[in-house]
C-alpha cells in the first residue's frame, strides 16, 4: 500500500497538477486573512473553505491521473480495485494534509494574532474536517464514478455550493457559521470534533461508492 501511495503521489507531483489548486489556496489564504485582526475563529472559517476547494480540486487531479487502460494495469497490479481505491484515498489525504498544515499557518504568518492551545486545535480541526470532505466531493466528481472531466466539474461544484450554502447542512455549513459566529474556541472543539469526525465518513462512504463503480465498470 506504501508503495502504490507513493507512485500516486509521485505521478502527481510529475503532472503538475497540483499546482493550480495549490495557487488557488495560497491566493484564497492570503486575500482573506492578510492583515486580520479579528477573532482566530473566523480566521479559521474562511482557510477552512479554501481548503475545501483546493482539496475538492487537487483529488479530482489525483483520481483522474490515468486513463482507462492504465487504471486496468494499475488495479491489476495492486491486487485489485479494493487496494487500488483504498491508495487513492491515502494518496489524497496525504496530498491534502500539506494544505491543512498552511491553512493553519499562513493566517497567523499573515495577520495579527497570539494563538492560543485551542485556538491551534481547533484550526488543526476545521481543516481537517474541511479536507476530508474536499476529497469526498473529489472523489465522487472524478473517474471512475464521472468519466468525462466537464461533467465531473459541474458535479463538483453543485456539491460545493450545497455543502457550503445548505443551511443547517453538517458538516461544512455548520463548521462555517459556527465558526464565523463570536465563540471562544475551546467552547468549539468539541463539536468540532463531531464535524470532522462526519467529514470523515463521507470519505469512506465516497470511496466505497467509486470502488463500487469501478467494479461494476471493470
Amino acid at each position: 500500500m506504501t508503495a502504490l501511495v507513493r507512485y500516486q503521489l509521485t505521478t502527481l507531483l510529475l503532472s503538475q497538477r497540483y499546482l493550480a489548486p495549490l495557487l488557488l489556496f495560497t491566493a484564497l489564504v492570503t486575500v482573506l486573512t492578510s492583515d486580520d485582526t479579528g477573532p482566530l475563529t473566523a480566521t479559521h472559517a474562511a482557510s477552512a473553505l479554501a481548503v475545501l476547494l483546493a482539496a475538492t480540486w487537487l483529488t479530482m487531479a489525483l483520481a483522474g491521473l490515468d486513463d482507462p487502460p492504465h487504471r486496468a494495469v494499475l488495479t491489476a497490479a495492486t491486487g485489485g480495485p479494493r487496494r487500488l481505491a483504498t491508495g487513492t484515498v491515502l494518496a489524497a489525504l496525504a496530498a491534502c494534509l500539506p494544505l491543512t498544515v498552511l491553512g493553519l499557518v499562513l493566517p497567523l504568518l499573515v495577520g495579527s494574532h497570539s494563538p492560543t492551545a485551542a485556538d491551534l486545535l481547533l484550526g488543526a480541526e476545521a481543516q481537517l474536517t474541511c479536507a476530508c470532505t474536499g476529497s469526498a466531493v473529489g472523489l465522487l466528481a472524478a473517474r471512475p464514478v464521472v468519466r468525462r472531466q466537464g461533467h465531473g466539474l459541474v458535479l463538483a461544484l453543485a456539491l460545493l455550493l450545497v455543502l457550503t450554502l445548505g443551511k443547517g447542512l453538517p458538516p461544512v455549513n455548520v463548521l462555517l457559521t459556527r465558526l464565523s459566529g463570536h465563540h471562544r474556541s475551546a467552547d468549539l472543539i468539541g463539536s468540532t470534533g463531531l464535524l470532522l469526525a462526519l467529514a470523515a465518513a463521507l470519505l469512506g462512504a465516497a470511496a466505497v461508492l467509486a470502488h463500487t463503480v469501478a467494479v461494476r465498470r471493470d
